[in-house]
């Protein structure tokens, strides 16, 4: 699994610029569920030599005692349970304070490793870091968030010593299916795992030394094996989560890297919330075959099930090559549909794609709607082959293709998802320009 980076320090020390500069986007997942505010932001690290989980917190106040303050403690505290390395972000500029002192003594209290991050440090002496050797927890780096000077080697020394984590495709040997329901909170995941297996089970489990949950269950369904990847969330009997939701977003997310198909488990009681959609986006980001599964669906009346359904097709519109089924895993209804599209999803996320189709099934697609143009010139384009599984990936070599806008791109991925039947899984269309060889020597001519 990826490793986990908690960015933790005291308000306005640049921890968002930072975490903006490691995810390249401004874009995060939100903790925004009942009794927690929407403080951790959670993002892909694209800075360093592997990918990584990173958060983002508030300012952080180990020994609040009220109000909005004790809120943002209390999700740094979380963020720091479910890392596997806390970034300890510090001001070059207002140097060391009381509050850093406050938030070093936590840490060492945490046992996680803590690498030391003076924040703004620009045009700045050495000299600047030396005073926060004072916190005991190593050497400070000094670097810029802003500027992007020192980041990429203070995320080399974080991320030193773990193991690139592996594909989806050869997470073990087993041949199994692994299939991951996601969703929020008490929308029903754990009664769908005793529906699917066949009897009631304990869905959390903790681990001696783990903050986080970790189960899988195997079970064969309509003679295939699968591997159920449960997602009940964070259990830490005595600690301040308990007054908190127990979820652990970074579980979920884990849970989606690790699958080869996720079913988003929605609540048709309530409507479609916006951690829903979040959760959704992560899966269409992450590439991972989709089945989603509105639970509940025996308590509702005709009303309600006509409501929720435009809810569905509103929020989640992006998910339109998804089979949506409407479930009740306490009653096991539409269970068996559910595992055949989880079956159909799997099946088009590994599928082969020879190059003579998928050229012929390209050249159908230009004749039938040609690119438009770019410039001067249209686009042309020669033949695709496939580039890669789970999900299928279409190169498609031609000249002139980088002014191919996007919605030319979805009109080639509906082309060949419905040619090729790849229902349930996203599919990837690239571009790949070839160079005119003799293009320098005329410009030099």
């Amino acid at each position: 699994m990826k490793p986990v980076v908690a960015l933790v320090g005291r308000p306005n020390v640049g921890k968002s610029t930072l975490f903006n500069r490691l995810t390249r986007t401004r874009a995060a997942l939100v903790a925004d569920f009942p009794g927690l505010t929407r403080d951790r932001h959670y993002g892909d690290g694209l800075v360093g030599p592997m990918p990584y989980l990173v958060i983002d917190t508030g300012g952080f106040e180990p020994v609040a005692a009220e109000g909005l303050v004790k809120e943002m403690a209390a999700q740094a505290e979380l963020a720091i349970a479910e890392s596997d390395v806390v970034i300890f972000l510090l001001d070059a500029r207002d140097g060391l304070t009381a509050q850093d002192q406050r938030i070093a003594d936590r840490l060492r209290r945490a046992g996680r490793r803590v690498v030391l991050a003076v924040n703004k440090a620009e045009g700045l002496p050495a000299s600047a870091t030396a005073e926060f050797h004072e916190l005991g927890l190593g050497e400070p780096y000094a670097i810029s968030a802003a500027h992007g000077d020192g980041v990429s080697a203070v995320m080399d020394l974080v991320l030193e010593g773990f193991e690139v984590p592996a594909d989806p495709e050869t997470l073990d040997g087993s041949g199994r299916i692994r299939v991951a329901i996601v969703g929020r909170p008490n929308v029903g995941k754990s009664t769908l795992v005793n529906a699917l297996i066949g009897e009631e089970r304990m869905i959390a489990f903790d681990a001696p030394g783990t903050t986080r949950d970790a189960i899988s269950v195997d079970f064969d369904y309509a003679e295939r094996p699968y591997r159920l990847i449960d997602t009940a969330g964070l259990r830490r009997r005595g600690k301040v989560f308990e007054s908190v939701e127990k979820f652990s977003v970074v579980k979920t997310l884990q849970a989606i890297e690790q699958c080869n198909v996720a079913i988003l488990l929605l609540d048709g009681g309530s409507e479609i919330a916006d951690q829903d959609a979040h959760i959704a986006g992560y899966i269409l980001e992450s590439g991972r075959a989709l089945v989603v599964a509105v639970n509940k669906w025996d308590g509702l009346d005709d009303y309600q099930r006509a409501t929720i359904k435009r809810e569905v097709e509103r929020k989640l519109h992006f998910l339109s090559w998804a089979r949506i089924h409407f479930i009740s895993a306490r009653k096991r209804t539409g269970l068996g549909a559910v595992m055949r599209s989880v079956a159909e999803a799997h099946k088009a996320a590994f599928a082969k794609l020879p190059t003579p189709r998928l050229t012929r099934a390209l050249q159908a697609a230009v004749e039938r709607q040609p690119p438009p143009r770019s410039g001067q010139f249209r686009p042309k384009m020669r033949y695709a082959h496939q580039g890669g599984q789970n999900p299928p990936i279409v190169i498609i070599h031609g000249s002139g293709l980088n002014g191919i806008g996007d919605g030319y791109r979805r009109y080639l991925e509906g082309w060949f998802r419905d040619l090729f039947e790849l229902s349930g899984t996203p599919l990837r269309v690239e571009f790949r320009s070839s160079t005119n060889p003799y293009a320098d020597r005329a410009r030099s001519a």
